[in-house]
């Protein structure tokens, strides 16, 4: 469009044109403060992030150290533990592992009320022996009298 249209002058060839780039220029240098205020809040994200992985990298290279301190310390006894573990492994694939539940549930039916009848019985002849114990025989009695 042209700006001096109806102004009563003549139309000059690239003038509209230069005129249309002005307006987009000025329209440009306008929203330039509201861009640089963008591109500072832009950059000061951009910077607390950067901090932010710094701290958070130097937080996982103190615990990688840890952890490799530990790694270091446990090492050497965990490789140690390993002919036993294997041992152990081996005896727990026994075919004969399998039958300890039976075994222990048949101990518990058949011995353990055993055990306890006998446990009974001794009571009953140690309660016995206790008051044979206790009775002074007549013939002893006789002996400890002075002077008979």
């Amino acid at each position: 469009m042209d700006p001096f249209r109806g102004l009563g002058m003549p139309r000059i060839p690239g003038l509209s044109e230069i005129v249309a780039l002005l307006q987009t220029q000025t329209e440009a240098l306008a929203q330039l403060p509201r861009t640089l205020t963008d591109l500072q809040g832009t950059v000061r994200e951009l910077t607390e992030a950067t901090t932010m992985a710094r701290d958070t990298i130097a937080s996982a290279q103190r615990i990688a150290e840890r952890l490799e301190t530990l790694v270091d310390e446990l090492e050497e006894p965990v490789r140690a533990l390993k002919p036993g573990i294997e041992r152990v492994g081996r005896v727990l694939d026994d075919p004969v592992v399998d039958t300890v539940p039976d075994t222990l549930r048949r101990i518990q039916e058949d011995l353990v009320p055993l055990i306890h009848g006998l446990r009974v019985a001794q009571s009953r002849v140690g309660s016995v022996t206790g008051l044979l114990r206790r009775k002074p025989r007549a013939e002893d009695d006789e002996d400890d009298l002075p002077g008979i």
